[in-house]
């Protein structure tokens, strides 16, 4: 694993390679304005199911969580609480790729405001969905709604639960991406913005894209 600053950045030759050896690259949005315009009706979706998680586990009404937003003030605490759920959420990208204390190949970073995680490695598609969705389970649904079964959950965390689940709104989309485009035994390989799937036809270990 390694930290960098630097985008991933796509690579032509690579991309030839991957083409020559039988990989299809993936109808995906190219630019990251682009993936987040798309990425809308994920982003109301996913706070719609965070906001109903928190009411089945706190019995308070959504109507109310709208209203004690708006009076949440935006001071050095909330941003240090803001850059804390940005690290947890990569970080639970971070784990569930294979081997990652280990590979050389996947890198963890951060661009201006914006964290990734990125790996070179091929990944199972059952894995890549993984990858993808676990930060939205984990933090907007599996999390508020164990904190509202002990009534732990404040006003505060219920507003970092809705950001966290506005911010999975790209994974999602990447996710249905690969659901309806890729094979269900398939490989994925990345190469800077674009991916690209292949069937899997062995059961070798990990490998990485050169």
């Amino acid at each position: 694993m390694k930290f960098t600053t630097q985008l991933p950045v796509f690579n032509e030759q690579l991309h030839k390679s991957l083409v020559n050896e039988g990989w299809t690259p993936f109808k995906e949005p190219k630019k990251l304005t682009t993936a987040i315009l798309l990425s809308v009706p994920f982003m109301i979706l996913n706070v719609a199911i965070a906001i109903g998680v928190m009411y089945l586990a706190t019995r308070v009404t959504p109507g109310q969580l709208p209203e004690q937003t708006f009076t949440i003030t935006i001071n050095l605490m909330s941003l240090i609480y803001l850059v804390l759920l940005l690290i947890v959420h990569e970080l639970i990208h971070l784990i569930f790729v294979p081997n990652f204390l280990k590979s050389r190949e996947t890198f963890i970073g951060v661009h201006w405001l914006a964290g990734f995680v990125y790996t070179r490695q091929l990944i199972s598609k059952g894995r890549f969905l993984l990858i993808s969705f676990a930060p939205f389970f984990i933090l907007s649904i599996a999390a508020p709604f164990v904190l509202g079964m002990f009534n732990l959950l404040t006003t505060g965390v219920a507003i970092l639960v809705i950001i966290n689940a506005a911010a999975s709104s790209v994974d999602l989309l990447n996710s249905a991406i690969i659901i309806f485009q890729a094979p269900s035994r398939s490989k994925i390989a990345s190469n800077g913005v674009l991916s690209y799937w292949k069937k899997d036809e062995s059961s070798s270990g990990e490998a990485f894209v050169k």
